[in-house]
């Protein structure tokens, strides 16, 4: 049974009785340019939150300095939360204690600004409660919680692997539906009984369902982020409060454009922002992995990223060519 707890404090923020939901003004990571356009709602994880890359040096280790440097420079053009050890990631490769090490690095270097979100899923509730414990205890803001994958649970299997993890941290925490990676879909019963906890605050939503998301968005209350990036600006459009984006890692500012022109008013420059970026989408999503992707063009551009780990390989030339083709100009 999930159990619906009032919030205990008049504060505004965030914290272990609170729900997310109803603390529309809390947020903090505000300050710089990563807060200065009006915002409709000010959601716990961010409006614009790139799924970072894990940098690794050329022998594969894992690359913490380099973390800091681009989550930085993400932060700095305008990204008010970062999202670390999801798929894009890299967390099915990397080790508990690596993941923990690239968490603290990212708080160090941008915990005051933007809102951090560890992801923690896995397909083992124990180890799934044991990172979130974990990422609580290095000061992660919130959690990124994927539908447990492989092994194909029942809805009531979901469920109660969600209300395990969320009652044993005080983090919002942030549903992952990816059904063509897990194998099973979030439905909709699911996810209105899961919105009843106070800790259950959002979903990343790469389910591919516009009618289904928007009927969620409108009965639960729970913040919808965009997990596909060419479904950000129609999910915007419909009632999500942002987007948790691969395409972000490389184009910061441009993914943040169509927002920005959205929560403006001006739809047209919001579709025209929107169709500048379907070519790097397309690029980036069709040919190759996001993760290869990205790291291939981070690189490209001189930033941190390195090389991905077995059994992802690195991009060709050929791809690389394409990828840096597909790059758009600087948002003007």
């Amino acid at each position: 049974m999930l159990h619906h707890r009032l919030a205990d404090d008049e504060t505004g923020e965030i914290g272990p009785g609170a729900h997310p939901h109803e603390r529309t003004t809390a947020m903090t990571g505000t300050s710089g340019t990563a807060g200065t356009t009006p915002e409709r709602h000010r959601p716990p994880f961010g409006r614009i939150a790139p799924a970072m890359v894990t940098p690794f040096h050329p022998d594969g280790s894992l690359d913490p300095l380099g973390a800091q440097t681009l989550a930085t420079h993400l932060v700095d053009r305008g990204c008010d939360g970062i999202v670390l050890n999801g798929t894009t990631g890299e967390s099915p490769t990397t080790t508990d204690a690596e993941q923990d090490r690239l968490l603290r690095a990212v708080l160090e270097a941008v915990g005051d600004r933007a809102r951090v979100t560890a992801g923690v899923g896995s397909n083992d509730t124990r180890h799934t409660v044991e990172l979130a414990r974990a990422a609580e205890r290095a000061g992660a803001h919130g959690l990124l919680v994927v539908t447990p994958y492989y092994s194909r649970p029942s809805q009531e299997g979901i469920a109660r692997h969600v209300a395990a993890v969320a009652e044993a941290v005080g983090l919002p925490v942030m549903l992952y539906d990816i059904p063509a990676r897990t194998g099973v879909r979030l439905h909709r019963e699911t996810l209105l009984r899961l919105a009843e906890h106070p800790r259950v605050a959002a979903v990343k939503d790469s389910a591919y369902n516009l009618l289904g998301s928007a009927r969620v968005i409108a009965d639960s209350g729970l913040d919808y982020y965009s997990g596909a990036d060419e479904l950000n600006l129609p999910l915007y459009s419909v009632g999500a409060v942002g987007a948790v984006s691969t395409v972000a890692n490389v184009a910061p500012e441009q993914t943040r454009a169509v927002l920005d022109a959205h929560t403006a008013g001006d739809n047209a420059e919001a579709l025209r922002q929107h169709r500048l970026l379907l070519p790097l989408i397309d690029a980036m999503m069709g040919a190759a992995p996001g993760t290869v992707t990205a790291k291939a063009l981070l690189r490209l551009l001189g930033l941190p990223a390195g090389p991905v780990r077995l059994p992802l390989v690195d991009a060709d030339p050929e791809l690389v060519g394409e990828l840096a083709a597909a790059l758009p100009s600087p948002v003007g």
